[in-house]
């Protein structure tokens, strides 16, 4: 019986490591001010009718902090990609040359940094949320087991494992939010 708690602990770390997987790619599309490919991850075109990542119609490069370039392998996707970036909504204007799609990152004020760090702690309290939630539900599995043979003793070392893991996955998540809120801060 033992062998069936430490199995549903493993399930609970591999569900708040998805968490955290998570909270890291949602951070990644807030645009701290610097140019990056990610934030471009939630865009997606019409291609030929289907719906499509960016990342999949073209190269995506950052040639300096303030610049995106994107370079469409087919030119007569320009346009697609320039209504999909404006309805994308990500307060930049594409400009493109006939050949290569531009984004000028503009400078963020210190309204929008904090808009930008309330954003941030939100999706970390997400995260923390459904670590602790997985916390609760594998707690749950581990006290049902008490009445098909796992021992009192068991039931709380295993209950003290997965406070554990909670922990250092919340710790893991704090430190996430703020390594993103002090690069969103700095100027």
């Amino acid at each position: 019986m033992i062998e069936d708690a430490n199995m549903e602990i493993e399930v609970a770390e591999e569900h708040m490591d998805a968490a955290i997987e998570h909270l890291d790619k949602e951070l990644g599309s807030i645009r701290a001010g610097k140019a990056s490919a990610t934030m471009l991850s939630n865009v997606y075109v019409d291609y030929y009718g289907t719906s499509t990542p960016i990342a999949q119609i073209g190269n995506i490069n950052t040639p300096d902090g303030r610049t995106i370039t994107i370079q469409p392998w087919e030119k007569n996707m320009i346009q697609p990609i320039e209504k999909a970036l404006l309805a994308a909504n990500l307060g930049m204007t594409p400009n493109n040359d006939g050949i290569t799609i531009r984004l000028n990152i503009p400078a963020l004020t210190e309204e929008r940094r904090k808009e930008l760090v309330k954003q941030v702690k939100a999706a970390g309290e997400h995260a923390k949320i459904a670590i602790r939630n997985v916390r609760q539900q594998t707690k749950d599995k581990i006290k049902k087991m008490l009445k098909t043979g796992l021992s009192e003793d068991q039931e709380k070392d295993c209950e003290a494992r997965l406070q554990t893991l909670t922990n250092n996955y919340i710790a893991q998540a704090d430190k996430v939010i703020a390594a993103k809120d002090k690069e969103i801060m700095s100027i």
